[in-house]
This record gives structure tokens, C-alpha cells and sequence, in this order.
């Protein structure tokens, strides 16, 4: 029951940090910049895949010129490379942004999680160890994530339970993602970011896959992005951070 009443507070979470930005309407114009910016890309690279994925399919596959049923197979694999670039955009969207907007992001962070001392540096200097922490945590999402596309295409499993076990795992690497900016901030370097984000699963899971179902919606993902920001520092302050540091409201940070 805990690990439930856990799960909701996560997904609580993510609502109270829309509730933040709809009463702070600045910072959630501040926090669209980057958003659009990486929401740009993305689309500019998924349509051009999608007018280009049969020649890309061609070229991928020249050991099918001589089968009956080329024109299939590489509609098939066509259909699979667009695929796999929508699932990909939705995996990154988080991090691409994050790294684009840094500066942005590190700034509303700080509006919604006010600390009496914090590790502060410029972001010139944060940013390559974040391209970099990124980096990271897309292989292990990748590790994951593959797997688990090839089993989604063994019948029943593939539909019921691979569909949830690849919300759970993407979720909680988007809340390793979201909660970055505010735990670096109290001097937490990656790894000890995992341990306390491990210790507190079933809040991060929450927090993650509800962030992860409202950004399967492309252009829902780019409104969301700020309050998932500002719902990722109120997560840490309330439930995940490791002592010291007072939110907005007073309350002192603390694990839970």
C-alpha cells in the first residue's frame, strides 16, 4: 500500500508543478523557449524521415532486390525506422531540451525550489557534464528499451505487459532526467542522484510515467515541459532530497 500511496504522491507531483506554472505564467512562457526550440528539431527530423523512409529503407536493405516481396518488406522497414524515430524523440525530448535550455530551466528550477545554500556554477561549465550525464542515462535507456522492442512483438506479452514494463522504465530515466537541475544544485553527482532517486522508486516512477504519457502527445510535451520542470524540483524538495535547503514554502528538504 505504501509503495501505492507513493506512486500517486509522484504522479501529485507532476500536477502541482502545472498548478506552479499556471499561477507564474512568466516562467512558463520562460520555460516554452527551449521547448519549441527542441520541438522544432524534431519534427524538422521525423519529417524528413517520414517523405524519406522508403528510400532509407532501399538503401538499408539492398539483399531484398532480388525478392518478390521487396516492395513489402521495405514498407515494413520504413514503417519500423518512423517508428522508431517517434519512440526515440519522445525517449530524448526531455534531455535535448534540458541541454538546450539549460539556463532557463536551471532559473525556474531555482524560482520553484528556493535553497539557503546551493553548489552554483556557470552553465558553461555545467553544460558538457550534462550533455554528457545525458548521454549516460540514454544508454541505459537504451538498454532497456531494446530488449523490450523486440518482445513487443511476441504475441500477448508484447501487448499487455511490454507496453507498462516500457512506461515504468522510461518514466523513472525521465525523472533521472527532470530531477537533475534541482539535486545538482544540493552537490549530488550522478550516481549518488540514482541512489537517492532508487530509494525513493515508487515516488520517481510516478512522477516519470505520468510525465512519460502526457509527452507521447508531441506538441502537449513542449506545453508540459515547464511544469514538469518546476514538478521535478517540488519532487525533490518534498519527497527525494537529501537534507539541508528550504523550499518556497518553507519546508526544509528531507529524505524520505
Amino acid at each position: 500500500m505504501r509503495s501505492v500511496r507513493d506512486f500517486t504522491a509522484g504522479v501529485g507531483f507532476f500536477l502541482q508543478g502545472f498548478g506552479w506554472v499556471a499561477r507564474n505564467g512568466r516562467w512558463w512562457l520562460f520555460g516554452l523557449i527551449p521547448a519549441l526550440i527542441a520541438f522544432a528539431l524534431y519534427a524538422g527530423v521525423l519529417i524528413y524521415l517520414g517523405t524519406n523512409a522508403m528510400s532509407v529503407a532501399e538503401f538499408l536493405t539492398p539483399f531484398a532486390d532480388s525478392w518478390s516481396w521487396r516492395e513489402l518488406f521495405r514498407t515494413l522497414v520504413g514503417i519500423a525506422l518512423f517508428g522508431g524515430g517517434v519512440v526515440l524523440a519522445v525517449l530524448t525530448f526531455a534531455a535535448l531540451t534540458l541541454a538546450i535550455g539549460e539556463p532557463f530551466y536551471e532559473k525556474l528550477s531555482a524560482a520553484v525550489d528556493v535553497l539557503e545554500t546551493e553548489h552554483e556554477q556557470p552553465w558553461w561549465r555545467t553544460l558538457p557534464r550534462s550533455i554528457r550525464d545525458s548521454l549516460v542515462t540514454l544508454f541505459y535507456v537504451l538498454l532497456f528499451t531494446i530488449p523490450l522492442f523486440f518482445l513487443g512483438f511476441v504475441p500477448v506479452v508484447g501487448q499487455t505487459v511490454v507496453p507498462v514494463l516500457g512506461a515504468l522504465v522510461s518514466g523513472f530515466f525521465l525523472t533521472v532526467e527532470l530531477t537533475t537541475l534541482a539535486l545538482e544544485r544540493r552537490g549530488l553527482a550522478r550516481k549518488q542522484r540514482f541512489a537517492v532517486l532508487r530509494a525513493n522508486k515508487a515516488s520517481a516512477l510516478g512522477f516519470g510515467v505520468a510525465v512519460f504519457l502526457l509527452f507521447l502527445v508531441p506538441f502537449i510535451a513542449v506545453i508540459a515541459m515547464p511544469a514538469a520542470v518546476a514538478g521535478a524540483a517540488m519532487l525533490v524538495r518534498e519527497r527525494v532530497a537529501p537534507g539541508g535547503g528550504t523550499g518556497a514554502d518553507g519546508r526544509p528538504a528531507q529524505l524520505r
